[in-house]
């Protein structure tokens, strides 16, 4: 994202570069301009020209991504990332063709999609909470919800495309913590393929240990504590700490007293 922004800045004066990105990588809502250019869907939600904008998105990535990933693991961050990308894309598409005539108004920016996880954070554990500037600790539950109001307040002020891409990424957080609550992670799809193409571009390498002369020393209680540890810790990184079954909890947690 930040790529792109800086693309965009430090283009000549003509500005003939920072259009042509932007034309290029925004989502048009007019249905024949996005059907000349689709990957827009996925290119709008990378692409940024102010500072403010992106600073405010990168920010906000950076808080609710860090929860997210500690609790359901790296390996769904980037999948409703896009997903919250997405779906706002396809509300904000919709809402133009249908309220407004498919006037052609290209939107760029994150904001859905770090929408999607501010949201997913705050169903997941909507009494956790954090530290704001000048207000102190706040649920995430009431900060969801202000955030929530204050873009439908802003409604008002002409920027409709960008608040319904806003609620669609919202309810993607939204349902996603419903469905994966009940079982169903419905990034699974993105996961899947992603970890695919991470086998893919890491073979895996076959070798032979050689036998050693020396005899093998085994391990100390010491030592397998603290396997078990990393192991469990791995876990947590790649899976979210929901992953852990209700012993290995009880360890952690006898673990963290001792």
């Amino acid at each position: 994202m930040g790529t792109v922004y800086l693309i965009g800045r430090i283009a000549p004066t003509t500005g003939f570069v920072s259009a042509f990105l932007f034309d290029n990588l925004s989502l048009h809502a007019n249905v024949y301009a996005f059907i000349r250019k689709p990957w827009g869907l996925l290119t709008y939600m990378f692409t940024h020209l102010e500072f403010l904008h992106i600073l405010f998105n990168m920010l906000n990535l950076y808080w609710f991504g860090n929860i997210f990933r500690s609790f359901l693991g790296n390996q769904r961050v980037l999948p409703l990332y896009l997903l919250g990308g997405i779906m706002g894309g396809i509300a904000y598409l919709l809402v133009y063709n249908l309220a407004f005539g498919g006037v052609n108004a290209p939107m760029i920016g994150a904001s859905a999609s770090v929408m999607a996880l501010l949201i997913a954070c705050a169903t997941k554990l909507p009494n956790y909470e954090i530290g704001l500037l000048f207000i102190g600790s706040i649920r995430l539950k009431w900060l969801a919800l202000v955030v929530i109001i204050l873009d439908l307040i802003s409604l008002t002020q002409g920027n409709v495309g960008g608040i319904v891409a806003h609620m669609g990424g919202a309810l993607t957080g939204f349902l996603y913590i419903k469905f994966l609550n009940n079982g169903n992670d419905i990034c699974q799809p993105l996961i899947w393929l992603f970890n695919r193409r991470m086998r893919v571009e890491t073979p895996k390498r076959s070798f032979k240990p050689k036998k050693s002369p020396l005899k093998l020393v085994k391990p100390s209680q010491e030592e397998n504590k603290q396997l078990r540890l990393d192991q469990l810790l791995d876990k947590i990184n790649d899976n979210g700490i929901d992953s852990l079954s209700p012993e290995e909890r009880a360890w952690l947690k006898k673990m963290s007293q001792e």
